[in-house]
């Protein structure tokens, strides 16, 4: 299952997300959840990067781990983007089950 942690700061700004895991969907190389997270995560990334001045992180690491945290002050623009990002990954848990995917939310 993938696990996607949305971190949120009490004013209800992102300040980041991580995602872990694999769905098992189907069998490696077809599994349309996997290739869906794993397309909307690079794309929202990538998106910050080039459409946006803001600063941020990323680690990576085992089973799938992908951390990202804005460094500084985030403008409307990554702020957009993140709740794009929130909007997308939602869908898929929605259409797919909490069985391949499940979204969190957490105040830091």
């Amino acid at each position: 299952m993938i696990k996607a942690t949305f971190y949120k700061k009490s004013d209800g700004a992102y300040k980041g997300f991580s995602v872990k895991g694999h769905a098992d969907f189907d069998n490696s190389g077809k599994d349309i959840i996997c290739a869906a997270v794993s397309a909307l995560t690079i794309n929202t990334i990538n998106s910050i990067d080039s459409l946006t001045d803001n600063k941020f992180e990323l680690k990576e690491g085992k089973s799938g781990l992908l951390e990202f945290k804005f460094t500084s002050h985030s403008d409307e623009k990554g702020q957009l983007l993140l709740e794009s990002f929130t909007l997308g990954i939602t869908g898929i848990q929605k259409e797919y089950g909490e069985k391949y995917l499940q979204v969190y939310f957490k105040e830091v």
